[in-house]
């Protein structure tokens, strides 16, 4: 069997990294919106992410911090240990 020169390597090599980060990329996509909050001082203090009707929450050490989800106008709201917090309900549409 022939040895691969060290070209073919390189597009091999570059292949699989080409693969690897689309796939990333499309994982990416599928877990939903994320939004970074920055404090007065510019610096990041947190992100949220949504998939379906779930808003998680996360500090800026990444833990999570609590979520909201919402069904119909409510919104119940949750702790970082999954304890109910409370709920706010919009107005109907008249």
């Amino acid at each position: 069997m022939d040895e691969m020169s060290w070209r073919q390597r390189a597009g091999v090599l570059l292949s699989i990294l080409a693969l690897t980060l689309m796939s990333l990329s499309i994982n990416q996509a599928r877990a939903g919106e994320q939004t970074r909050f920055y404090g007065p001082d510019g610096r990041s203090i947190g992100t949220a992410a949504t998939s379906g009707n779930t808003t998680t929450f996360y500090g800026a050490d990444g833990r999570r911090t609590g979520s909201a989800t919402t069904s119909g106008n409510t919104t119940t709201f949750y702790s970082a240990d999954g304890r109910r917090t409370g709920s706010s309900t919009a107005p109907g549409k008249r």
